[in-house]
């Protein structure tokens, strides 16, 4: 399927999803709960990175763009508006990424959707912790392959945007890119490519590059998965709870 189509079919399915949240206000708050949930255990699972060191902004520019609560619906907007030219207008690399962001956006809010539904069924038991309640939802909604195939998009967006920083003259190009974009209402788009862009330049610029980063993600959020999905409930609840701690 063409990077357009690609396109197109994630932002209709956000866009199916967001309506239904619209039709009842009770899922489209566990949605928000669910997120800003997330948003927090990123933020204390990536404590010391966030802290300092050469890849606090790189952990802030995935807590921003790839793991928060925010609302994306005037990129998703922009997404789809530029879909049809994207491949005529941006050089290879950046399409790639942007096929990447779309597909990783449209899974990220299905299994958000799926754990808000478990979320709201279960939201008046008051025996379960705010912890109990995800790692239940976790193992309820399941979808192990969707979860590893989420983190390796995760990571093959920062892989992208790596890549990026090496294509002689991209970088002048998107700040080019600047007027024509706003002009065509794709500000949103150009922010986030920019500032990818310049995350990971500045990661290669000290030395560190973003192979370690990546890793560290790779890593982390894999032994994430595997408690969720393998270590007995309590044992579940208790490290996520910790990990919550972290994020204070």
């Amino acid at each position: 399927m063409e990077a357009a189509n690609i396109i197109r079919d994630a932002v209709a399915r956000v866009s199916l999803l967001r309506q239904t949240h619209h039709d009842c206000p009770e899922l489209a708050c566990m949605v928000g709960a669910v997120k800003a949930f997330q948003a927090r255990r990123f933020t204390g699972t990536y404590a010391d990175l966030l802290k300092a060191g050469p890849y606090r902004p790189a952990a802030q520019f995935f807590l921003e763009e790839l793991y928060s609560n925010k609302d994306y619906t005037a990129r998703d907007e922009q997404f789809a508006r530029i879909a049809g030219a994207l491949q005529r207008i941006f050089p290879e690399q950046v399409v790639q990424t942007a096929v990447s962001m779309a597909r990783l956006h449209g899974l990220t809010e299905e299994l958000d959707d799926a754990m808000a539904r478990h979320w709201l069924a279960h939201q008046g038991d008051p025996n379960i912790s705010e912890c109990g309640r995800y790692v239940a939802a976790w193992r309820a909604v399941g979808r192990p392959a969707d979860r590893r195939d989420q983190l390796e998009t995760v990571l093959a967006v920062g892989r992208e945007l790596d890549r990026l920083t090496r294509a002689p003259g991209l970088r002048m190009l998107l700040r080019m890119m600047r007027r024509p974009a706003a002009m065509a209402g794709l500000s949103s788009l150009q922010q986030f490519l920019e500032c990818g862009f310049d995350t990971f330049a500045e990661m290669g610029r000290k030395g560190s590059g973003a192979t370690l980063f990546l890793e560290t993600i790779r890593t982390r959020e894999a032994a994430l998965m595997d408690l969720l999905f393998d270590a007995d409930p309590v044992t579940s609840e208790t490290e996520l709870t910790a990990t919550l701690g972290q994020a204070r």
